[in-house]
């Protein structure tokens, strides 16, 4: 009995012996993938900040010598070789509240459907979600086609005869480009708002509908006010795109050269990212027109800074909001 009891501990003593040595190389090897995968994605990043600190220096560079006052108020003038940019900075800030108008609505509404009232296994809300996936991989390109056949030359000439005019909607105009762009960043809105509506705590829908609140009541007055950030975190990485992206545009509203202002929804005008293409591309004089080309793309990277600057300063005091609410 005293025999077999002392040889248990010895036999257990050996077998943690034996495994302290294997253990310990295999702890070794981990810390080292460790450090090896920190390095490798530190490097990463720090060569995608690189690029980023490239390009952009580079235009601050070349371009910020352009940027004037004279530069930011005038309308081109010799074949857009000289004067300011002012109608496409107008023009732009137009498109881009143009389309939020549009957008926001209509995305948050299709994400508060799928969220809060529809089932998930219906075929109807595989066929939405279907719809958004496929909406999010299409070139931007074929939505600049399909505004043109669409807005402008259905919806648009629809309105002109149903209203006996000349010709009023049925031409590019600044409403079908914003409402292009709004279709363009739709899925985006709608990814974004859906995964902020169900960030909300179950609890907090359930309260609201104890206390007797129907269900349109909990989205109006518990929901949506605690999910306005993450709606709007969709609407910031809206404005990003919808104030870079030239191929929606080309066919639905943007002009080549239009040195005023558009007076109504219904008229063209001009945007910096297709006056940076025509500046690029269009241009006779290509020396004559570099140092406006690298002003007016700093003054569109600035604007869009300043516009998600803007939105961001909205969304944080939201949530200091509904903080202090809590």
């Amino acid at each position: 009995m005293s025999t077999r009891t002392l040889a248990a501990p010895a036999s257990g003593g050996g077998t943690a012996r034996a495994a302290g040595p294997t253990a310990l190389p295999r702890r070794r090897a981990g810390a080292g993938l460790d450090r090896a995968l920190a390095v490798l994605t530190g490097l990463a990043a720090l060569f995608i900040v690189g690029i980023v600190a490239v390009i952009v220096g580079n235009i601050v560079i070349f371009g910020w010598r352009t940027v004037t006052w004279e530069f930011l108020a005038a309308a081109p003038r010799q074949g857009m070789t000289a004067g300011g940019i002012f109608p496409a900075i107008f023009g732009t800030v137009a498109l881009v509240f143009l389309m939020i108008v549009a957008l926001v609505p209509l995305g948050v509404g299709a994400a508060v459907y799928l969220s809060e009232y529809a089932r998930p296994t219906s075929r109807f809300t595989q066929l939405v979600r279907f719809s958004v996936n496929n909406l999010a991989g299409v070139p931007s390109i074929v939505f600049g086609l399909f505004g043109l056949g669409f807005f402008v030359q259905f919806l648009g000439r629809g309105i002109d005869r149903g209203l006996g005019l000349d010709v009023v909607w049925g031409q590019p105009a600044l409403v079908w480009a914003a409402l292009t762009l709004a279709l363009l960043n739709l899925p985006v809105v709608i990814v974004t708002a859906e995964e902020a509506l169900s960030a909300v705590p179950r609890e907090m829908r359930e309260a609201s509908i104890a206390l007797g609140a129907t269900r349109w009541q909990t989205v109006r007055h518990v929901l949506l006010p605690q999910a306005l950030p993450g709606i709007l975190t969709g609407a910031i990485l809206s404005v990003s795109r919808g104030a870079g992206e030239v191929a929606p545009i080309l066919f639905t509203g943007a002009a080549y050269f239009l040195p005023y202002l558009p007076a109504s929804p219904t008229d063209q005008f001009m945007e910096l990212g297709y006056h940076i293409f025509v500046l690029a591309t269009q241009s006779p004089d290509v020396d004559a027109t570099k140092p406006l080309l690298y002003g007016t793309v700093l003054v569109l990277l600035l604007l869009t800074l300043l516009l998600n600057l803007t939105a961001i300063l909205i969304r944080s005091r939201m949530r200091a909001r509904l903080a202090g609410r809590r």
